[in-house]
């Protein structure tokens, strides 16, 4: 059974930082491309990161580029989102996710992934 839980969420002033971690297991982590999405109250679920299974690429949502870094450990079977200067408009439930397979190309949209955790609340005070 593949499961996939996020934690580190929380409430933080604007500018400030925190990082998300999201544990796997059921799943051949060193094979799988990982990726972060956020969905906030009344809007649809918007792409934050992914991060290639061989750590050779990373892609960024542009509201994020320049201030978050996506990572994995594939020892630990963990990816990890890093998030600084962080802005009221990144108020969001945040989700990890996995693809059903290994694909040939990293996927920017949530119909690319099939595995998805049950997200963490990431709230920034302005």
């Amino acid at each position: 059974q593949v499961q996939l839980v996020e934690s580190g969420g929380g409430l933080v002033q604007a500018g400030g930082s925190l990082r998300l971690s999201c544990a796997t297991s059921g799943l051949a982590f060193g094979s799988y491309d990982m990726a972060w999405f956020r969905q906030a109250p009344g809007k649809e679920r918007e792409f934050v990161a992914a991060i290639r299974y061989s750590e050779t690429s990373a892609y960024f949502g542009d509201s994020v580029k320049g201030r978050f870094t996506i990572s994995r450990d594939n020892a630990k079977s963990t990816v990890y989102l890093q998030m600084n200067n962080l802005k009221p408009e990144d108020t969001a439930v945040y989700i990890c996710a996995a693809p059903r397979s290994w694909t040939s190309n990293i996927g920017k949209s949530p119909r690319d992934y099939h595995y998805w955790g049950q997200g963490t609340q990431v709230t920034v005070s302005s």
